[in-house]
């Protein structure tokens, strides 16, 4: 008996292989979800859910561009009759310092992270509210919660702490509407977005902040959206759940 058996699930920011999107979309599968992977490369959306099975979806979508996150959620839910779950995981960073963040750079990372969840979330509500049952998990970070210090720059902490907001606010909306809204805030993560740029002393460094004493896996992400897009979790709404082994205790 799946947890997620009958539901359906939209995950963005999905067809990176060693990505959170991929592993997320991987666990709710065997728990008998069907999925569909959003990403910007429809190809690659495609090949990802082809990995999952025969019943998942993959499809092109550029979550900055509103119309088009329209597009794709009324495409699945024509497909699918209900929209059940949303995890809103595209996401990019940029390892800048202050100073040097541009208009250009403030755009790019404000607009996937922070717009992208908005516009998501958005188009799938509606959906939810209609049936009056629906989970929306956000990917946030650590970074937004003690200011940076991981890899993205000060602009990235900043889109990550406005989905926290974005989160809470959205939560406290569609609690009427049985439609519940939950955050996710890894801490380091080993995935394609850091490997290969990071220096053995930035490893040792961050390991030294790890009460655990190793880095994250995608898994270890994937269990918490598992457990907050689940009924396991059906008092929860307007949280924010730390996965970083321990590194923000306080």
């Amino acid at each position: 008996m799946g947890l997620l058996d009958g539901k359906t699930a939209v995950i963005t920011g999905a067809a990176s292989p060693r990505g959170l999107g991929k592993a997320t979309a991987k666990l709710f599968a065997e728990h008998g979800a069907t999925v569909a992977i959003l990403d910007l490369d429809q190809d690659a959306a495609q090949a990802a859910a082809a990995d999952l099975g025969n019943s998942h979806r993959g499809l092109a979508c550029d979550v900055t561009d509103k119309a088009a996150c329209e597009a794709a959620i009324a495409t699945l839910h024509q497909a699918w009759g209900r929209i059940d779950i949303l995890v809103n995981n595209a996401g990019i960073t940029q390892p800048l310092k202050l100073m040097e963040i541009a208009p250009e750079n403030y755009d790019a990372v404000l607009d996937v992270n922070l717009r992208g969840t908005l516009y998501m979330s958005q188009s799938a509500v509606p959906f939810m509210r209609a049936r009056r049952s629906g989970a929306v998990v956000n990917l946030s970070s650590v970074s937004a919660q003690r200011g940076g210090g991981i890899f993205g720059g000060p602009h990235y902490s900043a889109a990550k702490a406005g989905i926290l907001g974005l989160t809470k606010a959205m939560a406290r909306e569609l609690a009427p509407d049985r439609v519940r809204v939950n955050a996710i805030c890894p801490g380091f993560i080993a995935t394609d977005i850091t490997s290969g740029k990071l220096t053995d002393a930035m490893k040792a460094d961050i390991l030294a902040g790890i009460p655990m004493g190793r880095v994250g896996e995608a898994a270890d992400v994937a269990g918490c959206a598992l457990f907050l897009a689940s009924d396991l979790s059906a008092y929860c709404t307007g949280t924010e759940v730390d996965v970083n082994g321990g590194s923000l205790i306080h």
